[in-house]
C-alpha cells in the first residue's frame, strides 16, 4: 500500500506552479499520483520517497514550510 503525505508550499500562486511541481513530482520512482491545490498551497502525493519528492519540488523552484 503506498503512502500518502501532505506538504505545504507556499509560494505556489498560479496554473504554472501547478503545472511544474505536477511534472517534477511525476517523474519521481513509484509515485502514484501527485495533485497540486493552488488555493490551499497543498501538494498531495501518493507513493514515492519521502526525500526523493522534497527534492523534486526543490527542483521545481519551490520550498516546503
Amino acid at each position: 500500500m503506498s503512502t500518502t503525505r501532505t506538504y505545504s508550499v507556499p509560494d505556489i500562486s498560479c496554473d504554472h506552479c501547478k503545472s511544474a511541481i505536477e511534472a517534477e513530482v511525476a517523474a519521481v520512482a513509484d509515485v502514484v499520483s501527485v495533485e497540486v491545490d493552488v488555493a490551499d498551497k497543498l501538494v498531495v502525493v501518493t507513493g514515492g520517497d519521502d526525500a526523493m519528492i522534497r527534492a523534486a519540488i526543490d527542483d521545481a523552484g519551490y520550498d516546503i514550510a
